[in-house]
């Protein structure tokens, strides 16, 4: 499978349009999906003409996850380090292994995304969990079709939280609680209320909207942009965020070296086809 068949990339005037292209597996995110996606907002922040970033989802689940479980996973397979500078994960025993992949394509990939230099839409629909959070999360608006739900269900496997630990700038400390304890499904329409996306849309004007949105704010000078999202990232790490999603990150790993102690492997003995229906 090519990067070109895992992660789709057009512009449409000042506008780029990536798009994640595994719908028989509800674009749940290998790697191969992660380096194409990379690939991707690279050439749009290269790209003098793109103003404005779109990321979108085919088929119906904007994205169900990190991959568990497909036929294209690939827990084994070396990829080239961009993210960060550790070790590469293949052949490594233990948490060795488990911490160096999860520093590259889970939490540093998301952190070199958020800070991409140009303004970034996640258009939201069906499926938004886990590992989807992440990638929507690391955008800087969310316009969700009405038919979106968004759900962190990995307290499941005893693991707090997906690595990119947005949880309580996203909704606040008391709802992230709530949305981590219970795992279940939070409707779009409750997710505007908690202030996790910025629209809610009907599902067949999902694109139209977001792309209405993404034109008027390439009007608006690149720089301007670029220094905006900036003074904001800037203010939300001053709130707390990096330093948080990194002792959250640390905290991920104690749970997965647990459970690779105590039980048959590092998720607790899940797949995806356990957690598919973990909160409702």
């Amino acid at each position: 499978m090519t990067d070109e068949d895992v992660v789709r990339y057009r512009t449409d005037g000042p506008v780029a349009i990536v798009t994640m292209h595994r719908p028989q597996y509800g674009n749940a995110q290998n790697s191969a999906m992660t380096y194409a996606l990379d690939d991707a907002l690279y050439r749009a922040a290269d790209d003098d003409e793109v103003k404005v970033i779109v990321l979108t989802g085919e088929g119906k689940h904007f994205s169900a996850g990190h991959d568990i479980g497909t036929p294209g996973r690939d827990v084994d397979t070396t990829f080239p380090r961009r993210a960060g500078l550790w070790w590469d994960h293949v052949g490594k025993p233990g948490a060795e292994s488990r911490f160096a992949r999860e520093s590259e394509v889970y939490l540093g990939m998301c952190r070199r995304w958020r800070e991409l230099p140009k303004p970034t839409i996640a258009a939201v629909q069906g499926a938004c969990i886990a590992g989807g959070l992440m990638l929507a999360w690391c955008c800087d608006l969310i316009v969700a079709a009405d038919d979106a739900f968004f759900a962190d269900p990995v307290v499941k496997m005893g693991i707090p939280g997906v690595e990119y630990f947005a949880h309580p700038w996203v909704m606040g400390p008391r709802h992230a609680k709530e949305f981590l304890f219970l795992g279940e499904r939070v409707h779009a329409e409750r997710a505007l209320q908690l202030g996790m996306v910025n629209r809610v849309v009907p599902r067949a004007d999902l694109e139209s909207s977001t792309m209405d949105i993404a034109r008027r704010i390439a009007q608006m000078p690149r720089l301007g942009l670029a220094l905006t999202k900036k003074a904001v990232n800037q203010a939300e790490d001053l709130m707390g965020l990096r330093a948080g999603m990194d002792s959250v990150f640390g905290l991920h790993h104690v749970a997965h070296a647990h459970n690779a102690e105590v039980g048959q492997d590092s998720l607790a003995g899940h797949d995806a086809r356990s957690m598919r229906d973990g909160g409702r």
